[in-house]
């Protein structure tokens, strides 16, 4: 055996193979770049040495530079693990020539199983039956157009080179042949620097069963049984599974006998895997599909049901290392047995999104991991790379970890299975645990009618349509607990712990507080007020959550935007705004007074949205501080009309209006508006409302001025909001419409710009404690108006507040989360899933252009990650679908298409450009309607 064996890999593969080094005794090398600086891998290994920066092409790929730190540590052997140089055999034959052992076959086993057309031309002579396709190395892509013509369509382009699915292409349609060669050369290239290709015939709903095998250098090789693949997407296995439900004794033995004749007529040594296509209805007629020649991902689930000579407990990774060493095999096909089932499922950093056809895409996603939980009992298994604190890129494959159940027999491997991924959390970057264990719950699933295209056809069923409202009211009731004062703090208001340990509800009972600083929404002679949390988890549209109260005793009331408002002469807003869903009936009557002044008895304050029918003249009274009459209409959210003849506004906060001005507080919007000259906020100012085209806004006096001069008018308000007292800025308002030229009204006194938090005359504010989100507005209680209540809250209460977790109680119904915050956003996690929940500005989206105004041709990154095509320039004419650009993320490449017909007008990267996820990268302006008919004709 060997003394030192250094680990040419990363992540959970050189966790798992470290873990067996040092059981057995072996010292350990880790190797890392300079992402992986701080990885797990690299805390567990006995000495680690750093190889190069973060591409993989200057580290994990460069044999020199694995080959210097071998000699630096004084190993003695290399296990490559699985993925970058696993099946190179270029690396396995340095090792041999700088004398260390490579554990994994010969270089020229390697090489021949790697060339996908020598491998089916070499296993066919031995016996084993392949899938038909062409043959031949080399094929340019008019011979390969020409084999897929003669075998017939469907066909499936695969890489000579490598595996896991990279570079594969299901082509249904012949007109897209020439497309899909291309885009599987370019994926060959860059994963393996190989752009050669075959052609196979593609079988409808197959199976993807494979045989394990093993042998040794003396001749001796063995099969440790099947292990069923089928449950893939995009050609990567998601969930395994030993042994196959579809597959009989007689027809495992057989094809058991295939995978080692396959094995040895290449001379294979080590642990490896034969693949087979086998048809779902005719098992018997399994075909070779390819041979890896490594240690796979899925090998966990043949340790777990595998016993040799009586003994569970089969350890891959040692017999790779006693074979490398020079041992023989001890045990012969006879003694091998198996017993039980295992599952496993792989753990990737994914985010799953719903595609207007119906599809599920699923691109990589990237985070710093704030929190994690792995499950843990009996018959579960985790094999992770993950540890707090990860920071997971876009650089190498999106795998973080596996989750393996084993039982008796497999409904209780799978019941165990969906259990283990409900208890695993992890929070910070988004992963497809909850899909899996819906996955794994699925009826097909259950009954083991699976095949290669189950996934696909079932994912649209497994995303969830809409987030749950407790995650909305758990992140609502965090942000108002942020809000409370942070001196030290008790459980309850009396200062009692609460059950469990929470350390939520307030100061303790001995330490004074001032009520004032504590947003209950209390006001004089009136119902408590609503603190407003506007909240978004991307993907959903925006949710508007009213708290009352407290976060360990409160009121809560959940408007989603595409609700529709119990309303009387409502101006509605297309797209689900969140205008829709704070709509409000008013009463046009007198209204309330500012902060600080008492209201007349027959004065009504409102700090949410009033709609009216007619409105001939309101006059107003005066600005914060002052005294207002009567008549007064004092408002702290959009107001919306739908005839409002003249309405001047007034003067700057701090002075007195005239009877026949406006005092507002946040945008109003109106369905007719002849007539609205704009006044002069905070320093006399008169600032943008309305963006009304690509390059153009409209202010107060119904100019347009150019859009940089307004985006700079806007952030030199939310700068000077963000000065004021508590240093939060309202999320006011609402996204205006894009097509409607007429100015919003300010949030300060008379001016256009979003309302301050602190900017509610008469609103309960409290200063934001550190990590209170930005996103949060008091405002006044729905019922101050008769008939104003669009739905009566529910009684919210966080009943315990931990560290990490959150434990919520919800209309008499308890949830519990785990929770990280970070910046201004919380991460909740449940049951496999995880959201991150942000605070949402209407205006500020406004001021963006907004979702819902967005250009209808803007093309964005839907993913972070690396252009590596463009295929059109500025000014060029393009057609609804044409590819125009390719990025790629995690060695997986996705199409940007051209949403319609026109012209691209704006192009904003370059191949090899690294973009964020939703980046800009061009525009496709449309063709204009006289245009497109010229063009018909």
């Amino acid at each position: 055996m060997f003394d030192t064996v250094l680990v040419a890999n990363r992540g959970e593969i050189a966790v798992r193979v470290i873990r067996t080094l040092r059981r057995l005794g072996v010292r350990s090398v880790a190797v890392y770049s300079d992402a992986d600086a701080d990885a797990r891998h690299v805390r567990e290994a006995d000495t680690a040495v750093r190889i190069g920066p973060a591409p993989a092409a200057e580290s994990y790929l460069s044999i020199e530079r694995l080959l210097e730190a071998a000699a630096r540590t004084g190993a003695q052997a290399v296990h490559p693990g699985y993925g970058f140089l696993a099946e190179n055999g270029a690396f396995a034959r340095a090792c041999a020539d700088a004398g260390l052992a490579f554990i994994g076959p010969p270089a020229g086993a390697i090489e021949l199983m790697g060339d996908k057309i020598r491998a089916k031309e070499t296993v066919r002579t031995a016996g084993v039956p392949v899938v038909p396709g062409s043959s031949g190395s080399g094929l340019t892509d008019d011979q390969l157009t020409a084999a897929a013509r003669e075998i017939g369509m469907p066909v499936l382009l695969k890489p000579s080179a490598g595996g896991g699915g990279k570079g594969m292409r299901l082509v249904r349609d012949e007109a897209l042949l020439a497309d899909e060669i291309a885009a599987a050369r370019r994926e060959a290239r860059g994963a393996f620097g190989d752009d050669t290709l075959l052609v196979e015939r593609w079988i409808d709903r197959p199976r993807h069963i494979e045989i394990q095998v093993l042998a040794d250098g003396q001749g001796h090789a063995v099969h440790l049984g099947e292990r069923e693949c089928s449950l893939q997407r995009r050609h990567q296995k998601i969930i395994e599974e030993a042994p196959s439900p579809l597959l009989d004794e007689a027809t495992r033995a057989r094809m058991g006998e295939a995978a080692v004749a396959a094995a040895r007529s290449c001379g294979y040594v080590g642990a490896g895997t034969v693949e087979f296509i086998v048809p779902g209805d005719d098992p018997s007629a399994y075909c070779f599909m390819e041979m890896n020649t490594r240690l796979q991902v899925e090998h966990p689930v043949t340790e777990l049901t595998v016993s040799v000579g009586g003994r569970t407990g089969l350890d891959l990774v040692e017999w790779q290392l006693r074979v490398a060493a020079g041992e023989p095999l001890p045990f012969g096909q006879d003694d091998i047995a198996f017993a039980g089932h295992a599952v496993e499922a792989r753990i990737c950093a994914e985010t799953a999104r719903a595609a207007a056809d119906g599809r599920v895409d699923f691109l990589p996603s990237a985070g710093t991991v704030l929190a994690l939980d792995e499950p843990e009992g009996e018959g579960v298994r985790v094999d992770s790379g993950l540890s707090a604190g990860t920071e997971v890129g876009t650089v190498y494959d999106p795998m973080l970890a596996k989750v393996i159940a084993h039982g008796p027999d497999r409904p209780t491997a799978l019941r165990r299975l969906r259990a283990a991924l409900g208890s695993l959390t992890v929070l910070g970057v988004d992963t497809n645990t909850g899909f899996l264990r819906r996955l794994a719950a699925h009826p097909a699933v259950a009954s083991g009618e699976i095949d290669t295209g189950l996934v696909d056809r079932a994912a649209a069923q497994l995303i969830p349509a809409a987030v749950p409202e407790e995650v909305y009211a758990a992140a609502a009731l965090l942000r108002q607990a942020a809000l409370e004062p942070a001196a030290p703090r008790g459980g309850g208001s009396g200062g009692r712990p609460e059950p469990g340990g929470s350390a939520l509800g307030g100061p303790a009972a001995d330490v004074w507080v001032d009520p004032f600083s504590v947003p209950t929404g209390w006001r004089l002679g009136a119902e408590p007020a609503w603190t407003v949390h506007r909240l978004r988890v991307a993907g959903h549209p925006p949710v508007t959550v009213r708290v009352r109260g407290r976060a360990h005793d409160a009121e809560l009331r959940i408007e989603r935007a595409d609700a529709t408002p119990a309303t009387t002469g409502s101006t509605a807003r297309p797209g689900g705004t969140p205008a829709a869903a704070e709509a409000r009936d008013r009463p046009s009557g007198p209204q309330g007074t500012g902060q600080g002044t008492p209201e007349t008895p027959a004065a009504s304050r409102t700090d949410e949205p009033q709609s009216t029918t007619t409105e001939a003249t309101r006059p107003t009274g005066t600005g914060q501080g002052n005294t207002e009459t009567p008549t007064t209409s004092r408002t702290d959210e959009p107001q919306t009309t739908a005839a409002e003849p003249t309405r001047p506004t007034g003067t700057s906060q701090g002075n007195t209006e005239t009877p026949t001005t406006s005092r507002t507080d946040e945008p109003q919007t109106t369905a007719a508006e002849p007539t609205r000259p704009t006044g002069t906020g905070e320093g006399g100012a008169a600032v943008l409302a309305t963006r009304t085209s690509a390059n153009s806004t409209v202010t107060g006096a119904g100019a347009r001025i150019p859009e940089a001069e307004a985006d700079e008018r806007a952030a030199a308000h939310h700068a000077a909001a963000d000065r004021r007292p508590g240093g939060a800025r309202a999320a006011a308002g609402t996204a205006p419409r894009a097509a409607d030229p007429r100015p919003a009204a300010d949030a300060g006194a008379g001016t256009t710009t979003p309302a301050p938090a602190d900017a509610g005359a008469g609103a309960s504010t409290a200063p934001a404690r550190a990590g209170a989100d930005a996103a949060w507005r008091p405002a006044a209680d729905a019922d101050a108006g008769a008939g104003a209540d669009a739905g009566a809250g529910v009684r919210a209460r966080l009943i315990a507040l931990d560290e990490g977790s959150v434990l919520l109680d919800l209309g008499g119904v308890t949830h519990r989360f785990r929770h990280a915050g970070h910046g201004a956003s919380h991460w909740l996690g449940r049951d496999g899933d995880a959201w991150r929940v942000v605070g949402h500005d209407p205006v500020e989206e406004a001021l963006r252009g907004g979702a819902a105004a967005a250009h209808a041709g803007e093309l964005t990154a839907p993913m972070p990650g690396t252009v590596t095509v463009v295929k059109a320039a500025v000014g060029e004419e393009v057609t609804a679908g044409q590819g125009l650009l390719v990025v790629e993320a995690m060695k997986m490449e996705h199409l940007i298409s051209a949403p319609h017909d026109g012209t691209v007008t704006e192009l904003e990267v370059t191949p090899g450009s690294t973009v964020a996820m939703d980046q800009l990268l061009a525009v496709v302006t449309p063709h204009e309607p006289q245009e497109s008919e010229e063009r018909e004709r």
